[in-house]
């Protein structure tokens, strides 16, 4: 069981890295401020639901993460 829960750990661990380097980063400083503002006002659809679906992926391999390192304390 143990086994069996440290490698399914390391592929949610190596999961949860890509997908968060997939991620476009969420301002750049002054050029990241000004180009933000250029896509909010002339729209910026295709990379924003990306943005979401990779955003909710995150949230789900993280919940995995700390519910298997949980477990692997407990068994």
């Amino acid at each position: 069981m143990h086994t069996l829960l440290m490698i399914l750990l390391v592929i949610v661990s190596l999961a949860l890295i890509v997908v968060v380097l997939l991620q476009s980063g969420k301002s750049a400083g002054l050029s990241g401020a000004i180009s933000g503002g250029a896509e909010q006002l002339f729209g910026k659809q295709k990379a924003r639901g990306m943005d979401l679906v990779l955003h909710r992926i995150t949230v789900v391999l993280a919940v995995l993460f700390f519910i298997l390192t949980i477990a692997i304390t407990k068994f």
